[in-house]
This record gives structure tokens, C-alpha cells and sequence, in this order.
């Protein structure tokens, strides 16, 4: 597979939050981009949809920005929100019509003419697979989204989809820390290892739950990456918890979601940790509270 992302990733979802003006933002982007992190994670509905022009704005003072990075985006959900005031439930939606619009929406919010990774936001009880693949093609066929992959699928749902489709589905973005073993009990990462599908990682910091949660097992976990982090010369507890992520055979791309440039380095300082195979195991016992068998 030619396709790949930097291993980390820059997570838009909070970017409304943050304050940036767009010349304050097209800074962090470059610093980014300096620092190795090439690719950027959006949502059409991050931010009460406001996430991805946010960046587009930020795009459009440097020109050259677009061709040194790599975007990501996801569709499906339709949110309750003011600027849809039709709605009157959150809904799933993977119709044909919706993907499309989305996506144009998408490449108008962002100011660009591509998108370099669609996924699919969720998993949807009421996907038609067949309607689903002749989007992807049509948006493939025209150049508007280069790959295409899914987020918070189970095996048998991405394989669903891969049944339709006559290229691989790139990446199926999910959530793993220190602190959530969610998809390695449910089958996902060994799917993905054996499928040599490189997953991305979202919430890879459980939330910020190992810095303010005070419960025995994150204090436990707490204090074990506090001890990892000085004898492995590392800033802080997060690049312990990047790097037990980085080290991990499946190859996971790790999706930072700050807007804080040393939480950021941080973070990425977890590619350069070689952390051993007992620590990592250290960690997993930790979160467990208990031996392996």
C-alpha cells in the first residue's frame, strides 16, 4: 500500500475552542509540518461544523501549505444542530446523496480541490454497501478524494464494506490508550495486524484522563508512566503513552488532539522511545490489575 500518513497526526476536532486567528493557526500548521507531522484530522462536524473552515481560512494565506500535508476527513453523522434546525434527532447517514454533499462541503470549507482520506464516521445500521461503494468511486473518479477509509468499525462491518469495493480501505480510525484496550479485546486490532491495515488512534491520551482522573487504576497507570518517563528521558507522561502505542507491531498512526505546541512535541516524542516489550507489558498489567495468565 503506497498510502501512508505521518505516524503523528494533528486532530482538529477541538480547533473552535482553541482561539486561533487564522494567522495564529497557519503558524502551529507550519510548526507541525516542521516537526514531521504532515497530516491533519478533520470531521465534517467538528466544531459544530465550523472546524474545517476554520482551517481552510488558515490554508488559504499560504498556497503552498496544501501540497505538504495530508488531510483527512469523515462524514455520516448528522448532528442536531441551529444550523440544521430540521433535524430533530442525531442520525446516521451513509446515502449516496449525503456522502456527496458532505464531501463538496468539505472541499468548499477547507479550500482545497481534494481530499487525501475520506472515512466513514461511524458505523451505520442502516448502510447500504452497494450505495456506499458507487460514491466512493464517483468521488475516486474525479479526483475529490484520493483514499478512502472507515472510523469505529468492527471486523465484520469493514469487511462489509471491502466487499464492495475494488481497492483496500486504507485505515479504520479507532480508540486506544494506556487506558482503553476496548479493540484489542474485541478482535479489531488483530484484524487490522493480519489485514496489514495501519489503524489511527484517536483519544490516545484517554481524554486527558491520565493527567486529571483520580481513580486507583488511572492513578495506578499514572504513576507507573511517571517512573517510565525518567528512565527513558522523556518529558512527559504523554510520550510514555504515545510511545506505547508507536512501538506496537500493528503500526498505529496516532492522532493528537491539542492545540498546545509542547503538548504536541510532547506527544510526538514518543516516536523516538524504543520502550521494551516488558515495559509495554508493565503498562497493560497496570491498566488491567492483573498478571497475564
Amino acid at each position: 500500500m503506497d498510502f501512508n500518513l505521518s505516524r503523528t497526526v494533528l486532530g482538529l476536532w477541538r480547533l473552535n475552542n482553541w482561539n486561533y486567528s487564522s494567522m495564529e493557526l497557519n503558524g502551529l500548521i507550519n510548526q507541525c509540518i516542521d516537526l514531521g507531522i504532515t497530516s491533519f484530522d478533520h470531521a465534517d462536524i467538528y466544531g459544530d461544523y465550523e472546524c474545517e473552515e476554520l482551517f481552510g481560512n488558515a490554508l488559504m494565506l499560504d498556497s503552498s501549505l496544501r501540497s505538504k500535508m495530508k488531510i483527512v476527513t469523515k462524514c455520516g453523522i448528522k448532528l442536531l444542530s441551529s444550523k440544521h434546525p430540521e433535524r430533530i434527532i442525531k442520525y446516521y447517514d451513509t446515502s449516496k446523496n449525503h456522502i456527496m454533499d458532505s464531501v463538496n462541503k468539505s472541499l468548499q470549507n477547507l479550500r482545497t480541490d481534494y481530499i487525501d482520506l475520506l472515512l466513514i464516521h461511524r458505523p451505520d445500521p442502516f448502510m447500504n454497501a452497494d450505495e456506499v461503494a458507487v460514491s466512493f468511486q464517483e468521488l475516486k473518479d474525479s479526483g475529490k478524494v484520493l483514499e478512502f477509509g472507515v472510523s469505529n468499525f468492527l471486523p465484520h462491518q469493514i469487511n462489509l464494506l471491502q466487499s464492495r469495493l475494488k481497492y483496500p480501505l486504507v485505515t479504520n480510525q479507532i480508540e486506544v490508550s494506556v487506558l482503553n484496550h476496548e479493540n484489542f479485546d474485541n478482535g479489531s486490532i488483530d484484524f487490522l495486524q493480519e489485514r496489514k491495515i495501519s489503524p489511527m488512534v484517536w483519544s490516545p491520551l484517554a481524554a486527558g484522563k491520565l493527567f486529571y482522573d483520580n481513580s486507583d487504576r488511572t492513578h495506578r497507570v499514572r504513576s507507573l508512566l511517571n517512573e517510565l518517563a525518567k528512565k527513558y528521558g522523556a518529558p512527559s507522561i504523554d510520550s510514555i503513552a504515545t510511545a506505547w502505542l508507536f512501538v506496537h507491531p500493528v503500526n498505529f498512526v496516532v492522532v493528537i488532539g491539542s492545540g498546545k505546541i509542547e503538548r504536541i512535541k510532547s506527544a510526538l516524542y514518543g516516536e523516538k522511545i524504543d520502550l521494551s516489550r516488558e515495559d509495554w507489558f508493565r503498562i497493560w498489567i497496570a491498566a488491567r490489575g492483573k498478571d497475564v495468565p
